[in-house]
This record gives C-alpha cells, structure tokens and sequence, in this order.
C-alpha cells in the first residue's frame, strides 16, 4: 500500500457569501485569530506527513500564492530590529523549495474539476484532499486521524462528522454499508445534499478525503450529472461511481468541527480558536462576558 505524501488543496473558489470583503481578499486569506484560513489547511497536512501541497487556484488568489512565499523586506526588517517572535510567524513554518505548487483552475466548474485539474502533479499515487474553509480544532489534526484508518484498511477514506437532520441538505452524506470499529464505517454510497426525509444517515463529508488515482478516471468524463442542476463536477458523483470498484470508508475524526464557508461558522472559529490562544484568551473571555450580559440583552 502506497503512503500518502501529496495533497490537494482546492481554493479557486470566488468566496461569493462573505462579499465584500471577498471581492479583493481569497476567502482561504481571511484570518482566524491571526492565521489565515489557508495556514491551518497546510499545517494540519504537513502534520499529517504530506511532503508536496498542490494549491488549485483562480483568478485574483495571488495573496495565497504570497503568503507560502518569502517577504524579503518584511523579513529583513523583522531581523534587524531583533522582532523574533514576528519573524517566526512570517518565515519559521514556510515550505522548502518544491513543496507547494500553484495550479490554475481556470473554468470554476466545481469541486470534482479543481481535483481533475491536479491530476498530472498527482500522477500514481494515493493522495489527500483538504478544503480550508472546513477547520478541525484538535491537537491530532484531522487528516492525521485519517492517516491512521487508511495505514490500517487501505482505499479511500472520507472525513465524517455527525449534522442535525435538518441540515443534510447542505452537505454531501454517507450512506453506510457497515460499521467496521467505533470510530470507521463503510460506505455503501454517497448523496449530494439530500433532503432530510431521503438522507440515508446524517454523516456529513466534512471537507478531508484520501483517495485512490483512479478517480482521476471518473473525473476524466468531465460528468455534470448533479441533480441541483448547477452545472458543476462533482467530486461525490465519480466518487459514487468509483465505490462499485473500490472501497469507501468513513473516519469519524475527532475534534471541534467549523464550517467556515458560512458566515456564522467562520464568526464561531473565530472564537474557538482565539480562547485557544493564551495571549488573548483572557480577554476574549471577558468580551464574551460582557456581550452575554449586556449587549446581547439589548439586542433582544
């Protein structure tokens, strides 16, 4: 069974909910305390033991592109001023020379596309694919726990995490074959969206997935076949087709799930993720204390 050194990362998306700040800005570039979206994606993978992180990227990302990049002046100035600390966040988790690589997506036809459009950097191999605006608090990163249930069933492996019924409609579910341990299932098939009266369980795919090259075989055929009708390449259609010849499996990783491609799942990692941080834990404490006691009061 081959490791899983490569990654994918899908960001040519237009960022169309958090206009305006998007119109300018990438999405992947808005900070969560102080870290941009983009950052946990790559370190959650570099955690995992990917060595070569492949960015799908479209029109007007040049900030993600600059950001894996050295800041010359920045930096010089950081070290002459002896600002360490600074300096550390700018350059101390930057990629050696090699390790990422920007890919244009060109036709924003969707998730399916922004993979197929990796398939020559990928070639042979088994790789990874991460979706930055899908964020998991954990000091075992997502993927990590992924890794672990791919060394042990080989495949492809999906990141699942449980939703409200009334929410399978906005996510892509897992209709499961078998559980095979506490924490892995089988997947019999994959539904895009379901309404909640059709959705065969509430295990949403949450934005990770390990997959076999041959689904670059089922991307090939370019299908459109989605029945919301927009016209896009779905990643979870080849990857229904693909299940009749090679298994599926569902990681129920664990950790805190955000769903940062919606306003409110943003504003709540926001959150999170600052009361992780000590420097301004505290105060974040007391902010949300005082907005609890008062100003949320007056708003209601």
């Amino acid at each position: 069974m081959k490791s899983v050194k490569k990654a994918i990362f899908p960001v040519g998306g237009l960022g169309t909910r958090f206009l305006p700040a998007t119109k300018s800005v990438p999405k992947e570039m808005l900070p969560v305390a102080a870290k941009p979206l983009v950052q946990y994606a790559y370190e959650e993978a570099r955690q995992a033991g990917i060595e070569q992180c492949i960015f799908v990227t479209g029109r007007n990302k040049n900030a993600i592109n600059n950001h894996f990049n050295h800041a010359f002046e920045l930096q010089s100035v950081l070290s002459e001023n002896e600002k360490k600390d600074m300096l550390d966040k700018v350059a101390s988790w930057l990629p050696n020379p090699g390790q990422v690589m920007f890919i244009p997506q060109q036709d924003p036809a969707g998730l399916g596309h922004a993979i197929w459009c990796a398939r020559h950097a990928i070639g042979n191999e088994p790789f990874a694919v991460i979706l930055p605006d899908e964020m998991v608090l954990h000091k075992k990163g997502a993927l990590s726990q992924m890794m672990d249930a791919y060394k042990k069933y080989g495949g492809n492996v999906l990141a699942v995490a449980e939703v409200a019924k009334e929410d399978t409609s906005k996510y892509g579910i897992l209709d499961i074959e078998k559980e095979i341990s506490d924490t892995v299932v089988q997947a019999r098939a994959m539904v895009e969206k379901p309404e909640p009266d059709e959705a065969p369980s509430n295990l949403s795919l949450t934005g990770r997935y390990i997959l076999q090259p041959e689904i670059f075989d089922y991307l090939d055929k370019h299908q459109r076949k989605h029945k919301s009708g927009d016209g896009e390449i779905q990643l979870t259609d080849a990857m229904e087709s693909m299940l009749k010849y090679s298994p599926f499996y569902g990681c129920k990783f664990e950790g805190k799930r955000f769903d940062c491609g919606s306003l409110v799942g943003f504003l709540d990692a926001c959150i999170a993720y600052s009361l992780e941080d000590k420097e301004v834990a505290k105060q974040v404490q007391e902010m949300l204390v005082k907005y609890n006691e008062s100003e949320v009061r007056k708003a209601s």
